[in-house]
């Protein structure tokens, strides 16, 4: 299970470090793509396998799937985890993320978030301030 946030820098290479906690976990390859809300999402490669067979299911029919489907999966690259436990950041996903040097890596439960720190922090403060909102929809649909 990987839950939890940690604060991390982009060194001159453009790797950042996996935290300790979630390296077991994750393996020596991951899986790296276009996330949602601006961040990217790794993903190991069992958990990868599931999300992209999924994603080619869907019809190519609706130009909204067609579009999702083809920027997720055509921005994934893999990638192996150094002996430091660090990775690259490509290029154009570092540009797409707007990572700069501070970044967190956020846990969530089966994937991998990497925020840049003060996107991350400006997303924290929105969302917290709908917390009592969001657990009142998830309770309407039995989840919470």
């Amino acid at each position: 299970m990987l839950i939890g946030e940690y604060k991390h820098n982009i060194d001159p290479k453009k790797r950042i470090a996996i935290p300790a906690k979630f390296r077991k976990e994750i393996g020596k390859k991951a899986v790296i793509t276009r996330g949602l809300d601006q961040c990217l999402f790794v993903y190991t490669i069992a958990e990868w396998q599931k999300v992209a067979e999924k994603l080619s299911e869907l019809p190519t029919g609706s130009a909204d799937t067609r579009n999702f489907v083809r920027l997720f999966l055509s921005g994934a690259t893999d990638v192996e985890i150094d002996a430091l436990g660090r990775v690259l950041i490509p290029d154009y996903l570092k540009q797409f993320a707007g990572l700069k040097e501070k970044v967190v890596v956020a846990g969530v439960y089966k994937r991998l978030e990497i925020w840049d720190e003060e996107s991350w922090d400006n997303y924290k403060q929105r969302v917290e301030k709908q917390t009592d909102m969001l657990a009142e929809k998830l309770g309407e649909l039995g989840v919470y």
